[in-house]
């Protein structure tokens, strides 16, 4: 089954570290990446932009555009991955790992519906890795 990873943090605190502090996090990160890998377990993953540069489209109609993220929390979305587990408690145990290395980090997980107009939709099973 594919998992959403929805990876909160203080902007501030991120946007605060130096260059060598954000490489020595994304070191120990991409370890645990190369882990999933090789079980294949990980699918996309991205560090969002900022929020400040976020748009939210919301209300009846054609909607308006508002700025910023679309909810007022003491931490922002900053980034996410799609894993492809078993089941959750896999999903939670990758969350685990996750943090960590990046222990400040609140990770949201939740299971992915996916619907595209015109595609078919992805096979998933319950098997790691197969999908």
């Amino acid at each position: 089954m594919l998992y959403a990873m929805l990876a909160y943090h203080v902007e501030a605190e991120v946007t605060s570290w130096t260059p060598e502090e954000d490489a020595a996090l994304m070191t120990e990160l991409l370890a645990v990446h190369d882990r999933l890998n090789a079980k294949k377990l990980l699918g996309p993953a991205a560090r969002l932009g900022a929020t400040a540069e976020a748009r939210t489209l919301r209300g009846p109609g054609a909607g308006m555009v508002i700025d910023g993220p679309f909810a007022e929390t003491k931490e922002q979305l900053l980034g996410l991955y799609v894993l492809n587990c078993a089941d959750e408690e896999e999903a939670i145990g990758i969350a685990r790992d996750l943090r960590r290395v990046n222990p400040s980090a609140v990770y949201e997980i939740r299971p992915i519906r996916l619907y595209l107009p015109g595609e078919a939709l992805p096979e998933t099973s319950n098997e790691p890795g197969q999908g």
